[in-house]
């Protein structure tokens, strides 16, 4: 038997230089190599308990995996991945480890976790390189469902019917599959050739992805149940719709919602020199939120040129929701944080040219001070009186959060939604008011993460399935 490295920290994961990064748009973290992934998984004392896997949304075999990673048997440890988890390689790049299995690991009671994350990217990344073999087709069982949005909670709905032999089809109103994954996350954090691979691993195994299908608008959630056969259907259609603080100047030329910003620049490729779609190379950039969207933006803006980037947020560090990887990373990126300040205005160019009339001159914010704790547990922002202030910006983006999009909830006889937007699942396995009709991932919690949105597709994955064996 192996010997355990007792390193009371992680095996440090190799690192582009943030001088050198923030001018590019290649991967930030370079990933480990086999020495280092061996010797990160004998950090691992294997515990009967498996604190880890419980706080895992999907469940996976942690300390099974991580044993064989500490064989160097890294397809072995794969495969075990892969009877739980649809996208390895991307949980093991954006899922927050830090507050679900890595939280719970006995080790970093005394030290550092172990690099749970690490290593799922590392067999993840391992596999994709070495295996040529694509999935195998599963026998049909002779009955559709269908699946709205090509996001994390539909592929992963997808896969797991798939495997069970059901005819899946997924509906995804943009023109590339991924949802979040490919239209949200940048690439310097999520390469898109993972995502593609993900996608044509379910291919592979029999999903059909019809692309440029706006469910609400092309076709009705009853339209596919009545007029095409599918005997459930699956809502995993994220939440799309910004929001905005609802602030004079906020319809100005320069001003973005993050949602509109990234999707330019991670889709539709417009950091690139010749791009199909244009967005503004700015001087100076104000990113107004602190959660990881608004750290993509930040970071997204300085490499598209930007000689400052404020990220503007209301409360504290401490209070700040992005993990503290991305804070960490923005910061050594040089995105300067301006903290405990609030935007009230954005303020128009003053000019009469009306070539440059309508465009953002700056932003007016007020400093704030923490109070007592709101609904949420985090203390409340409270404006100081006479504070206000200009920051010299030529573009704002808003970054505040997003709410589901009311085309679905709208165009769906009996489908029952929050206030919020948000549909009303019964909590356990994603069924809806609709019999038949299940949902997960944003569409039902509002923005949260990938893997959440994972856990929520692979629940309603099984509730469809055993709704369909019983009918």
């Amino acid at each position: 038997m192996a010997k355990a490295n007792m390193s009371l920290v992680k095996n440090v994961m190799p690192e582009q230089d943030p001088n050198v990064r923030n001018k590019n748009f290649s991967e930030v973290a370079l990933g480990y190599t086999a020495e280092q992934a061996i010797d990160e998984a004998k950090r691992c004392l294997s515990c009967k308990a498996r604190p880890c896997t419980k706080g895992c949304p999907v469940s996976i075999k942690i300390p099974e995996f991580i044993a064989k990673v500490a064989e160097g048997d890294f397809e072995a440890a794969f495969q075990i991945i892969n009877e739980d988890s649809s996208l390895p390689a991307v949980c093991g790049r954006v899922c927050p480890q830090e507050t679900q299995c890595e939280q719970f690991c006995v080790r970093g009671k005394k030290g550092e976790p172990v690099g749970i994350g690490r290593l799922e990217r590392f067999v993840a990344d391992y596999h994709r390189e070495h295996s040529t073999e694509l999935p195998v087709k599963p026998e049909s069982n002779g009955h559709k469902v269908a699946i709205v949005g090509a996001g994390p909670a539909g592929l992963t709905c997808a896969g797991d019917l798939a495997r069970l032999g059901y005819e899946v089809t997924i509906f995804e109103a943009l023109h590339l599959a991924g949802g979040v994954l490919v239209y949200g996350i940048p690439e310097f954090r999520l390469p898109k050739a993972i995502v593609q691979k993900e996608v044509d691993n379910l291919i592979a195994m029999g999903v059909k992805v019809e692309t440029n299908m706006v469910i609400g608008r092309v076709l009705s959630i009853d339209e596919l149940m009545s007029d095409y056969g599918f005997e459930a259907v699956f809502i995993g259609s994220g939440a799309g719709l910004p929001r905005f603080m609802n602030i004079p100047g906020e319809n100005l030329k320069g001003v973005y919602s993050a949602n509109e910003f990234l999707t330019r620049s991670n889709l539709m490729k417009a950091y690139k020199d010749d791009p199909n779609t244009p967005i503004m190379h700015a001087k100076n950039v104000a990113v107004v939120g602190g959660g990881n969207v608004a750290m993509d933006a930040a970071r997204t803006a300085k490499r598209l040129g930007a000689e400052n980037v404020y990220i503007v947020y209301r409360r504290s560090e401490e209070e700040l929701p992005a993990r503290r990887e991305e804070v960490h990373h923005a910061k050594e990126e040089g995105i300067i944080f301006k903290l405990l300040n609030n935007p009230v205005e954005i303020l128009p160019t003053e000019t009469e040219d009306r070539a440059l009339k309508g465009f953002v001159a700056g932003m007016k914010c007020v400093e704030m001070e923490l109070g007592e704790p709101d609904a949420s547990g985090r203390r409340r922002p409270i404006a100081k009186e006479g504070s206000e202030f200009v920051l010299d910006v030529d573009c704002v983006i808003i970054a505040i959060g997003t709410s589901p999009n009311p085309l679905i909830r709208n165009t769906t006889k009996g489908l029952d939604t929050n206030r919020h937007g948000c549909i009303i699942t019964n909590g356990e396995d994603g069924l809806t008011s609709r019999t038949g009709v299940y949902a997960g991932g944003d569409a039902v919690t509002g923005a949260a993460t990938v893997i959440l949105a994972m856990g929520a597709g692979k629940s309603a994955a099984a509730a469809i399935d055993k709704y369909i064996k019983e009918k």
